[in-house]
């Protein structure tokens, strides 16, 4: 298939047409019907001519009813003059999402906590493999926003609040995702998102303004996506919001002279829902919807995510013949479809499946969602001093209690089945709450629990029957946090847990049992009253459909947490800094005239996590003392499990530039990695730096190295070196 040739035939509305994305809704037969209407599906393919479709109207689909759906499409396309294929996308997020019975993992926040890439990779390999089963060539994923704003409902996506953690991360993903070669059947194109700041909303809602100065811009949320786009990722979605007061979906500079001219990259890229229409209703840049998309094409999108109607293709033919959007514009966005289309072998297999059928979730795949799940585990505290409360003895009787104790949503989050994943009767009745996973191990005797499988339901606060109940237990094993949500309306105008799980919280203190708490929740909740007195404290995150079960193990020390924050967990509502900030930043004066430290004060650092076993470093070195440009610094030490058992470790190696001509953050993630060892087990650690590593945004807005004294810290050890003196 020759590109150039095919694109000299076809017509303004043809390639406007490719330009054209709707949503499932327009061609199903009614609002409550997962059924296709041919009449509907033929105006859109055959008629209209559009070149994509995404989504599900309601839940996921079995891989029949997949076959049916892109069979049907697919059909559709054979009608057209030039049978180009549709090219379909979905948003499979952590797992094929809309793939009935495909193998779920755990969100990115969670998975950012293992410091570890190969799991990244095993799970987004399977999801590839059962996304492109279904039919379906292109997936929406992965995130690579930045997580500065853990009020954002879309915190549980990231891969946390810092640049490096989230590019290494989400750029493992991509590889994982395309493979060698995008026509594979066990490929996807995926899609870097949300190009550029969409994680950082000045309110903390969901598509909504940002003001990022240009220094923060390009040092924090910009280096990711370069990640994305050094390793090849095929296509690129646009944030909603607006940043410094220009829409992303309108501004030339972010999607032309940075993205293409900056970053090279040479993908496709498509608005996310409904945002071309919005710089006309919402952003009002645009006195029109017909202005908006003139706006919209020539900053450089390719692709609009309309979804529900065919205006934009209406008003895009009619700017072209007015001489607003130049033919080059066009014929640059269809090339880039169309090259996709070529990349991924559609027109020569439109149905984007191997001969074989893929069997889904797997006695594997469940075992790579298992491993995930166990190593997402992040214990944050146990016991006080040398006495610990965890692992949880298997004599002892537990009482299991709070909202997420009997239900499943909240191990899972968003785009589980479902787009806010909270519809319970989706999940496969294979998936085990917490309550069943415990009841299992330790026997019906040994575990009360009166919560129940709905979140909000009043026996899940009901504090006189946890009184009661303690006073037949050992201990109790309070389960908090929060249940599914997916985009804005997950919002909460609040990071404080809610009164009636702090009232539970409290009352089953007072009780005088031990208290181990485990938040399976998307995002930070601040719980600093219950710090103090709680026995321990477990994060679960969003474990997925195998999280109950390693959340289990992990109590009863089957499991050993080695989960290592991937942000600051705050301690305060007000106090949401990073661990990467300035010095500045930590200067307070509490008392008139008394300058004192310690404004970074979150509840836990960014990599804190606590193991069931001990870890020692041996000594901090580095090959050079002095170092050029070209130099490559090796920073080596070993890592000793001194412990009585085996454990894995996650190791973060940050770099400080001591003085800098714009204010130098106090440290910077730039390597990390996993180690697991046996008893008595020690292994030698070498992280490489090069010039890059050390380099920053000067006052010009280019990235510059300037010469002078840095330190490089592992384990709590620093080292110290200079660079170009």
């Amino acid at each position: 298939m020759n590109i150039k040739t095919l694109l000299r035939k076809l017509t303004l509305e043809e390639k406007v047409g490719q330009m054209t994305q709707v949503t499932s809704h327009l061609y199903l037969k009614d609002n409550s019907s997962d059924e296709i209407d041919p009449k509907k599906l033929a105006e859109a393919v055959v008629n209209k001519k559009v070149g994509s479709i995404l989504n599900v109207k309601t839940h996921a689909f079995s891989l029949k009813k997949w076959d049916e759906v892109i069979g049907a499409i697919q059909g559709q396309v054979l009608k057209t003059k030039n049978k180009i294929p549709v090219l379909y996308g979905i948003d499979s997020i952590h797992g094929a999402t809309y793939v009935k019975g495909a193998t779920l993992f755990p969100h990115n926040i969670g998975m950012a906590a293992t410091r570890n890439n190969d799991l990244v990779a095993a799970a987004a390999k399977v999801t590839a493999i059962e996304t492109r089963a279904a039919g379906i060539p292109w997936n929406f994923d992965p995130v690579f926003d930045v997580g500065r704003v853990p009020a954002w409902a879309r915190f549980e996506e990231t891969f946390g609040e810092d640049p490096y953690l989230c590019g290494q991360m989400a750029g493992t993903a991509v590889t994982a995702y395309q493979g060698d070669d995008l026509r594979a059947t066990d490929t996807v194109a995926a899609c870097m998102k949300h190009f550029l700041g969409y994680s950082s909303p000045d309110s903390g809602h969901d598509r909504t303004p940002t003001n990022i100065s240009e220094n923060q811009l390009r040092e924090i949320f910009l280096p990711p996506f370069q990640e994305a786009v050094d390793r090849g990722v095929a296509t690129v979605m646009i944030n909603s919001g607006e940043i410094n007061g220009v829409p992303v979906h309108g501004s030339y500079k972010l999607l032309t002279t940075i993205l293409r001219k900056e970053l090279k990259f040479k993908g496709l890229a498509v608005t996310d829902w409904e945002d071309i229409i919005r710089l006309h209703t919402r952003h009002r840049i645009a006195a029109t919807p017909k202005e908006a998309v003139g706006i919209a094409i020539n900053a450089g999108i390719d692709m609009s995510m309309v979804p529900f109607d065919f205006s934009f293709t209406k008003h895009l033919i009619a700017l072209v013949k007015e001489g607003v959007v130049p033919m080059k514009r066009i014929d640059e966005a269809v090339t880039r479809i169309l090259q996709l289309k070529k990349d991924l072998g559609l027109f020569d297999n439109p149905l984007g499946k191997g001969a074989e059928e893929v069997k889904l979730n797997t006695t594997e795949t469940q075992q790579v969602s298992l491993a995930a799940a166990r190593a997402t585990m992040t214990l944050v505290k146990n016991g006080k001093g040398k006495k610990t409360s965890l692992p949880l003895s298997k004599k002892v009787k537990i009482l299991l209690a709070g909202p997420a104790a009997n239900n499943v949503s909240c191990l899972h989050g968003s785009w589980s089945w479902t787009w806010q994943g909270k519809e319970v009767k989706q999940y496969p009745k294979s998936v085990k709450t917490i309550h069943k996973a415990l009841t299992e191990k330790l026997g019906r005797g040994n575990v009360i629990c009166f919560s129940k499988s709905k979140y909000e339901a009043a026996d899940n606060f009901n504090i006189k029957k946890l009184q009661a109940a303690a006073k037949k237990v050992d201990q109790i094993v309070l389960c908090l946090g929060e249940d599914a949500y997916a985009e804005g309306p997950g919002y909460s105008p609040t990071l404080l847990l809610d009164d009636r799980q702090m009232a539970l919280a409290h009352a089953a203190i007072q009780t005088g049992k031990p208290v181990i708490l485990v938040m399976v929740q998307g995002r930070p909740r601040i719980i600093r009253k219950l710090v103090p007195d709680a026995a321990a404290i477990l994060l679960a995150y969003r474990p997925g459909p195998l999280g109950a079960e390693a959340i289990v193990e992990t109590l009863l020390g089957e499991n050993n947490p080695s989960g290592k924050l991937a942000f600051s967990y705050p301690r305060y509502s007000n106090d949401l800094q990073t661990y990467d900030h300035k010095y500045s930043a930590e200067v307070q004066e509490l008392e008139a005239a008394i300058i004192t430290d310690g404004g970074y004060n979150p509840q836990w650092a960014f990599g804190h996590g606590l193991s069931y076993t001990e870890f020692e470093f041996g000594k901090l070195k580095l090959s050079k003392k002095n170092i050029k440009k070209g130099d490559i610094l090796k920073v080596s030490t070993s890592v000793k499990n001194i412990g009585k058992r085996a454990g894995s470790i996650g190791v973060d190696c940050f770099i400080r530039d001591c003085y800098a001509s714009v204010t130098p953050a106090v440290k910077r993630l730039k390597r990390y990695v996993s180690v697991e060892l046996a008893k008595g087990e020690e292994q030698k650690i070498v992280f490489e730096l090069n010039e890059q590593d050390l380099s920053f945004i000067g006052q010009n807005g280019k990235r510059i190295v300037e010469a002078g004294d840095f330190e490089v810290m592992v384990g709590g050890m620093v080292g110290r070196f200079k660079w170009g003196v």
